[in-house]
């Protein structure tokens, strides 16, 4: 599961409130499973600041989630800066899909 970001923000959109409030429903409702954050941008600016970026990305999100009742303690969050690209191509349709917050669910 996957939210976006517009470019140089790392605020949670409106439109993906819906889809965060499913994963802490169904991780309240799973208690033997954690959730992993990633953080991701896309390929402009130096990779220290997106590395920055993409960790307010995942905190942004992990705080979102944290408010709707999920125990801090079954998420944690890490940044790929502008590692992991999901598209390739030097424009704003790739990138758009490069600002994400990635959602891994894993057993404990």
């Amino acid at each position: 599961e996957f939210i976006y970001f517009d470019y140089d923000r790392y605020t949670v959109k409106p439109e993906y409130r819906d889809v965060l409030n499913k994963v802490a429903e169904w991780l309240k409702a799973n208690p033997d499973y954690s959730l992993r954050i990633e953080g991701n941008c896309d390929e402009r600016g130096t990779a220290e600041y997106n590395l920055a970026l993409g960790e307010k990305r995942a905190k942004s999100a992990m705080d979102y989630l944290v408010k709707l009742g999920v125990a801090k303690d079954k998420i944690n969050i890490i940044s790929y800066g502008k590692e992991r690209p999901v598209a390739q191509g030097g424009n704003e349709e790739a990138w758009a899909k490069n600002r994400n917050a990635h959602f891994v669910v894993y057993k404990k």
